[in-house]
């Protein structure tokens, strides 16, 4: 039977205990019962490297991220060399460059942005950290810096910083080597008041950049400029249907493999938005509003072939599958699902 491998992460807050794996049936999207990977205090957001060979799990450590190397025939995992004990920090998101030698980190409560140099068995090094500090407009949500994601450009040049608290979207460049973060110029563009920037994407010719923001529950492409690093925004949609009352928050976004479909996920109307993406422009027009299957899908994730969609549902204690419509990038959900306590980050290794 031919199956994609699939890692989730998890809050531990309950009963969850790690990293836990799951195999997802390539014609039916069936999910097999979590295993459990890796035994770990909750590893929110996980990230490959290039070849697969190691995983990076955010935690709260000295170190900031523990690394793994990867048993794709049993899915297990195997922790590399690190550090450990539990810190005051809240490390929400992880990302790799292409050639394998530095992390970057975002932590959400110590407001800071982390570049890690990364050993050559691959373990982490000591982080070299940048902090944020100020405010914006929203009384809660807002009062101090945010950083909540952190994403390498394509290029592996530039590092692109979202912080939520301060409705801004950061440019820094990287030394691959020294694993430094230096402020661009222009050192970072500025979102709509209120909007809490989340989780950002490149679209697949890397003159384009999708940003989610959480607070504003709106989607805005960017035009990506190379040689600086900077983003100028060209459009502004809702990920939320015109007629929806209430609550919600944006939470993760995800391009499509083959670049024309754009998917953002809302945490309250509960919802998978679709979008589709004009190549030659980067702009967006809505396609539908999926229910998302389960309350709270704060993460998904897409099959390498682009075939499937897997939803991470935070409080429903559930994952659930979805087969994608390749022309249209519509939504059909497979029946059933399984239970994963409090996922939260969902990663195809095949």
């Amino acid at each position: 039977m031919a199956s994609h491998l699939i890692y989730i992460g998890t809050y531990t807050r309950t009963t969850s205990r790690g990293i836990y794996s799951v195999r997802l049936d390539s014609d039916t999207g069936q999910m097999s019962a979590p295993v459990l990977a890796a035994e770990t205090p909750s590893p929110t957001f996980l990230a490959f490297s290039a070849d697969k060979g190691r995983l990076y799990a955010v935690r709260n450590s000295k170190d900031m991220a523990a690394a793994y190397s990867v048993d794709p025939g049993t899915g297990r995992l195997s922790q590399l060399p690190g550090s450990s004990g539990t810190e005051k920090t809240g490390p929400c998101y992880v990302a790799v460059n292409r050639a394998g030698t530095v992390l970057v980190v975002a932590d959400y409560h110590a407001a800071l942005v982390a570049a890690i140099p990364l050993h050559r068995d691959g373990s982490v090094g000591e982080p070299n950290s940048v902090a944020h500090a100020g405010r914006s407009v929203h009384p809660t949500r807002q009062t101090a810096a945010h950083p909540h994601s952190a994403v390498f450009s394509p290029d592996n040049r530039f590092v692109i910083a979202c912080d939520l608290g301060l409705d801004r979207v950061y440019t820094y460049r990287i030394d691959p080597v020294l694993a430094l973060l230096t402020p661009s110029d222009p050192a970072f563009v500025a979102t709509e008041p209120g909007a809490g920037p989340r989780h950002l994407v490149f679209g697949p010719d890397g003159r384009r950049a999708y940003v989610i923001n959480e607070l504003g529950n709106t989607i805005v492409a960017y035009a990506y400029h190379v040689d600086s690093g900077s983003l100028a925004p060209i459009q502004t949609l809702s990920t939320l249907p015109a007629d929806f009352i209430g609550e919600s928050t944006s939470a993760e976004i995800r391009l499509h493999p083959n670049g024309r479909f754009l998917y953002g996920s809302n945490r309250g109307h509960d919802s998978i938005a679709v979008f589709s993406v004009d190549p030659a422009s980067g702009r967006l027009a809505p396609v539908e509003f999926a229910p998302a299957g389960g309350r709270a899908p704060r993460n998904f994730a897409l099959s390498p072939d682009g075939a499937w969609l897997v939803c991470a549902h935070q409080d429903s204690d559930s994952l659930c599958a979805f087969r994608v419509d390749p022309g249209t990038g519509r939504l059909t959900r497979v029946p059933g699902g399984i239970s994963v306590p409090m996922p939260v980050c969902v990663a195809f290794f095949s």
